[in-house]
């Protein structure tokens, strides 16, 4: 055997080991998190419920399985669920029926505000007869700007005169998602530092393609399609399939929604109900 070999299997071995450190310590962490100073058990934590719109698509459940998985792994010992909305199974009132808890934390796996966060996911938490709070949807928010930039950055993304970007949404008739759209938009071209025009696949305006006329008619000759989806389906492979040059994948498992899954879990868990229910109503 080489010295080169040597060291390198050390170096493997090693590796493996401070691996398997870390996973035993944030275990560790996640029991005694559990355990009060003056050693008795605290309360369970609520239930962290993932609310995905659901697909068609075979790979947008493939694809939310993985993220839900990333997500165990930053929080051992944290109950992780999925529920949908339509579509897919389990539906959301079926998770919430089979929870082995009193209290639950719904975090939508949607983008921006719109009907499904404001009346669908609420009234089914209402009806479940679980102790539900609902968070906000993930966007807008910088962990979103980042996974943007990194999926943009796997497609080949080069910052050259002329470059542009459109935001593919899924769209709604809610005004306040246009808002929220709009603003991750303004956050993704303060990051790469070209204009960023936000279109939809449906409902909303402009359309992927004629975001992409506006943006060419403004001197724009290399246009990238930022795929602002949570995962692979017919939307997001429409939006694509317009992009003159680049597309980036959907934002799928990346670490950055991983986290920010569990950044709302944590807004809501530190929100009291009082306040939550104003936030609700406002």
């Amino acid at each position: 055997m080489t010295a080169s070999k040597s060291l390198h299997d050390e170096s493997t071995s090693l590796d493996s080991t401070a691996h398997l450190m870390n996973r035993i310590s944030s275990q560790l962490a996640s029991q005694l998190s559990l355990v009060s100073l003056d050693g008795r058990r605290r309360p369970t934590a609520p239930a962290l419920v993932v609310v995905a719109h659901g697909s068609r698509d075979p790979r947008a459940l493939s694809t939310v399985h993985t993220l839900l998985d990333r997500v165990r792994e930053l929080r051992p010992g944290l109950p992780v669920h999925l529920g949908h909305i339509e579509l897919n199974a389990p539906l959301l009132p079926d998770t919430l029926a089979a929870l082995n808890t009193a209290e639950a934390i719904l975090v939508p796996l949607l983008l921006s505000r719109g009907y499904h966060v404001k009346r669908d996911i609420p009234e089914m938490a209402a009806e479940s007869g679980v102790r539900a709070k609902v968070a906000t949807a993930l966007g807008p928010h910088p962990l979103l700007v980042e996974a943007l930039y990194d999926r943009l950055m796997e497609a080949g993304w080069a910052e050259t005169p002329g470059t542009a970007v459109v935001l593919a949404a899924a769209g709604s008739r809610d005004p306040e998602s246009k808002v929220d759209t709009n603003r991750t938009a303004a956050l993704l071209s303060e990051r790469l530092g070209v204009p960023v025009m936000p279109s939809y696949a449906t409902t909303a305006t402009p359309t992927v393609p004629d975001a992409i006329k506006l943006l060419t008619a403004q001197g724009h000759h290399r246009i990238a399609v930022a795929s602002y989806f949570t995962a692979p389906g017919r939307f997001a492979t429409e939006c694509a399939e317009a992009a003159p040059w680049i597309a980036s994948g959907p934002l799928g498992p990346h670490p950055a929604m991983a986290r920010l899954l569990l950044h709302r879990y944590d807004q809501m868990l530190a929100t009291p109900v009082s306040k939550e229910r104003a936030l609700a109503s406002a």
